[in-house]
């Protein structure tokens, strides 16, 4: 045996013995693979294979794997102040970054609260909606509304928030307060197939009836993402967020964009309300803001919700030790000084009809039933029958996307995402630096892996 093989055998045992996986499943002695380091979009193994990052880690690593200037700025800040905590104080990082992501955000969302990732970010926004009522006369107004299969976050209210009712049932019962309405899948809305605006109209008006068989007083705020993660990249039809935001000023209700994805150029600008031209109350950020290499999550609010709380006697009474962390706050202003440098939002709004043409391609497959998204954020739905739309069964959906999948595109040499949270589909979101040559990898690699794919159906 050789000592890379010893070493590989050794770091497989120990993860089977001792690493408990997120989202994992466990058994048979089952190794996981063992991701050693990344380089620009691509990562490595233990065996010293070599993979395009189809996924950005998890939706993070906007400016790529290996960026020594990122590494360095936290020994540099850890030399200076390994650590504070923002309770009742403040670091010079946490002031720059605040002023900064202020500077970014649309309106007048200038007050920033620092968390550590982004299911914390929604958890700190659903306490402040309540709150900020409480504070303002009208404590009754403490419920939330969010979408059928969108994903929030794991926290006891975030997972609330989630609407995917799998992911719930083995912690039930939850934070009560939380209601669902229709996402935008227009794919399967086939009475409004011709005409998208008016299915954004008919979305967003689900919010309005809602509010109301609930009651106005009791509604606090209503979640969404600029494009919907869970079920497979769900942009907004036109119109959507424009008539959703007339319905929150009309029932005083918050409107929360939830941006840990679509935040930091995944969709094209900094954030993704901006691509979709709305104004939020709030919006929750996390992923993107360090490209991974430091975690760190925020919680933006306007200036009104921060009011209140700007009496010389009221807090908000939540916190986390670890946010606003000084090291991972100046890892963050050194990732943004890259976006500005490289003009990676730019980048992104240019080339995203070249990374949604390239992917249009597979259209021609028998199993790609939809390829939807924005910028550097897709999803393409798989399917049994493609003239009638029918998805696959449960026992199929296994087969094929755990069973074969999964493990299928990975040996090919793509990380990515198989995913059946809704109806089964692909995602894709590679770093921000991609272009071209890596777009055609992606698309080499799902047509000759979903081409074999569908003979396992």
């Amino acid at each position: 045996m050789t000592a890379l093989e010893s070493e590989t055998t050794s770091l497989g045992a120990r993860a089977t013995r001792h690493l408990w996986g997120h989202f994992s499943r466990h058994g048979d002695q089952t190794t996981p693979p063992v991701i050693t380091r990344g380089e620009g979009a691509r990562i490595f193994d233990d065996r010293g294979r070599s993979y395009l990052d189809g996924l950005s880690g998890l939706f993070v690593v906007q400016a790529g794997h290996g960026r020594e200037e990122l590494a360095e700025a936290a020994a540099k800040q850890a030399k200076e102040l390994a650590f504070f905590p923002l309770w009742s104080y403040a670091t010079p990082p946490a002031i720059e970054l605040a002023e900064r992501l202020a500077a970014y955000a649309p309106g007048d969302l200038n007050r920033v609260f620092f968390t550590t990732g982004g299911g914390e970010a929604v958890e700190s926004a659903w306490k402040l909606a309540k709150q900020y009522f409480k504070l303002t006369g009208k404590p009754g107004k403490h419920k939330v509304i969010s979408r059928s299969i969108a994903y929030h976050g794991t926290p006891q209210g975030a997972l609330a928030i989630t609407g995917i009712p799998a992911l719930k049932e083995a912690f039930e019962p939850l934070t009560p307060g939380a209601f669902r309405v229709p996402n935008t899948n227009i794919y399967r809305a086939t009475e409004y197939a011709d005409d998208p605006k008016a299915y954004g109209r008919w979305a967003a008006d689900r919010i309005a009836e809602a509010i109301e068989f609930e009651g106005p007083d009791t509604v606090a705020a209503v979640f969404l993402e600029p494009v919907q993660n869970a079920g497979g990249c769900f942009p907004p039809p036109p119109g959507y967020f424009e008539r959703v935001r007339e319905i929150c000023d009309q029932y005083n209700v918050l409107l929360v964009s939830d941006e840990v994805i679509c935040a930091f150029g995944r969709i094209g600008s900094m954030f993704a309300c901006d691509d979709f031209d709305y104004i939020p109350d709030i919006i929750t950020c996390a992923k993107g803001m360090t490209s991974g290499y430091s975690p760190i999550g925020a919680m933006i609010a306007s200036d009104r919700l921060f009011e209140p709380f700007n009496d010389n006697t009221t807090s908000f009474a939540h916190g986390y030790t670890f946010g606003g962390h000084p090291v991972s706050a100046a890892v963050a202003l050194a990732n943004l000084d890259i976006f500005e440098r490289e003009g990676l939002t730019n980048r992104v709004k240019e080339l995203a009809p070249d990374f949604r043409a390239t992917l249009e391609r597979l259209n021609d497959l028998p199993i790609v039933g939809d390829v939807r998204g924005e910028g550097y954020f897709y999803g393409i739905e798989l399917v049994k029958d493609k003239a009638t739309k029918e998805t696959f069964s449960p026992d199929e959906s296994e087969r094929v996307l755990r069973g074969f999948l999964s493990t299928a595109l990975f040996e090919a040499g793509l990380y990515c995402r198989a995913d059946d949270r809704g109806d089964p589909v692909v995602q894709l979101a590679p770093p921000l630096i991609c272009g071209q040559a890596e777009f055609d990898e992606i698309e080499q690699i799902l047509r000759s892996v979903l081409t074999e794919a569908y003979t396992k159906i």
